[in-house]
């Protein structure tokens, strides 16, 4: 808590006093992984096939990791006790027949500090010939088109592009979205970037498999990325609290739901009041 000070004057022999408070707001150093929603896979609504939902915008401050999009680690931020910061976690795409949709934004916010904000991952493309959308990694592109999304700077990396039997897998926060070719291989999603700032190593921020021709499984990148399929079956989620991108498919059926983005704040034990609002886990 902060902490009041009394500056006491004396005034000749009447030993009368005044007092004033002087209040000393202790701040100290909070490191951040901040992840935003995942992108959701897509398929075309009657015949063709979906590309990969890109993963959610990476940003981390912890140990010198790297970001994503093979940024550099961030500095940490300088926290102040009596001000109240506000976390937001992105939610997933919703997977749907058609185009995947966006993820939602992460963010730490507050009046006395620069908001660390990521960019929700990029929705998938489909058949025919629709690119992936712009994200923190981009989406994937539909069967045959040549385009994919775009990856924000310092949090993601690009979707692949589409062929001739296949969509493009979503891209990660670790790694390109592999393009999609005309036959079965290839159209994996991105990997994701590996963080200790819980303790031990998880990796998360992968983007969705493709969605493609003839049946079979595209996996999903390294770190909650949705598996794709070349069955008329909907596509695999992205992993809750991951930001990874949700699968692609075909002919119909439900491209995957990207992941819920997570924020994780680490801080000194001793400086930690235990006072939260919502329900965060500790």
């Amino acid at each position: 808590t902060a902490k009041s000070v009394n500056i006491a004057g004396t005034y000749g022999d009447s030993a009368s006093s005044s007092a004033d408070s002087i209040t000393i707001a202790n701040s100290y150093s909070v490191d951040y992984l901040v992840i935003a929603g995942g992108g959701s896979g897509a398929t075309n609504p009657s015949s063709g096939v979906g590309g990969g939902g890109g993963a959610g915008g990476y940003r981390n401050s912890y140990n010198s990791e790297t970001s994503g999009g093979g940024g550099s680690s961030e500095s940490s931020i300088t926290i102040g006790n009596g001000t109240v910061y506000t976390v937001t976690v992105g939610n997933g795409g919703v997977g749907i027949s058609g185009d995947g949709n966006s993820g939602g934004i992460s963010s730490i916010s507050g009046s006395d500090i620069t908001d660390i904000t990521t960019v929700g991952g990029g929705g998938a493309g489909r058949h025919p010939s629709s690119s992936g959308s712009n994200g923190g990694s981009g989406g994937g592109g539909g069967q045959t088109s040549t385009g994919a999304g775009s990856g924000t700077a310092n949090q993601g990396y690009d979707g692949g592009t589409g062929g001739s039997s296949s969509g493009g897998g979503g891209g990660g926060a670790g790694e390109v979205g592999e393009a999609g070719p005309n036959g079965t291989a290839g159209g994996t999603g991105g990997d994701g970037v590996a963080s200790t700032i819980t303790g031990s190593s998880v990796t998360r921020a992968g983007g969705g498999g493709k969605g493609g021709y003839p049946s079979g499984t595209f996996s999903g990148g390294t770190g909650g990325g949705g598996d794709g399929y070349g069955s008329i079956t909907s596509g695999e989620a992205g992993g809750i609290n991951t930001g990874g991108g949700g699968g692609g498919t075909r002919d119909g059926a439900t491209g995957g739901s990207g992941g819920s983005g997570v924020v994780i704040l680490r801080m000194l034990t001793t400086n930690y009041s235990g006072t939260t609002t919502g329900s965060p886990t500790v």
